[in-house]
């Protein structure tokens, strides 16, 4: 008969585990690794583990990003590591990666020319830059003629934007007012 352990302990596991991960851990390895842990004792575990790192208030905390569990640095703290630690680039896109990216996440799965469509201006050279950074991948091919590629976000732009999922994205009411308010300001 095996012994239960503890849920202090279960916590020091799991937060080990994602401690050494350099990829978000996904509940459902942990859930396959924990065959004793009910799904809910596990979120429950996961829950207070981003609490107790939301209230230490250090440098990283744990965050569900991508469907899974990473420690992250704090936002607000960007700036002094990157000067620190000036082998660390500053995340830039152009407006026209910018402009290509936002309309996949919002319309994928599409093509080049459903993305050339929206823009008005042909999107390969952008297309094959954010394939290049991975924040879009290939997804098969349009049933049409021609058979055209379509194209999707990845598990990487969802962890570079600090998502869970594409349904945390600001919907396009938001965007609009942003974009005021940001217009307004200039």
């Amino acid at each position: 008969m095996k012994i239960k352990l503890s849920n202090e302990y279960y916590k020091k596991i799991i937060e080990s585990i994602i401690f050494v991960s350099d990829k978000p851990v996904k509940v459902e390895a942990l859930k396959g690794y924990f065959k004793d842990l009910q799904p809910s004792e596990l979120k429950e575990i996961l829950d207070e583990l981003v609490q107790e790192w939301d209230k230490l208030n250090r440098g990283f905390k744990l965050e569900l990003v991508s469907g899974g569990y990473h420690f992250r640095t704090r936002s607000d703290l960007s700036t002094e590591i990157i000067e620190y630690n000036k082998e660390i680039k500053k995340f830039r896109l152009s407006r026209a990666a910018l402009e290509v990216l936002a309309i996949t996440a919002y319309k994928q799965p599409l093509t080049r020319i459903d993305v050339d469509q929206i823009r008005g201006v042909d999107s390969s050279g952008v297309l094959n830059l954010l394939l290049d950074k991975r924040l879009i991948e290939i997804k098969g091919r349009k049933d049409v003629p021609g058979r055209p590629f379509l194209y999707i976000t990845t598990e990487e732009f969802l962890e570079t934007f600090g998502l869970n999922s594409l349904k945390d994205l600001p919907s396009l009411k938001e965007l609009e007012e942003i974009s005021k308010d940001i217009g307004e300001l200039l």
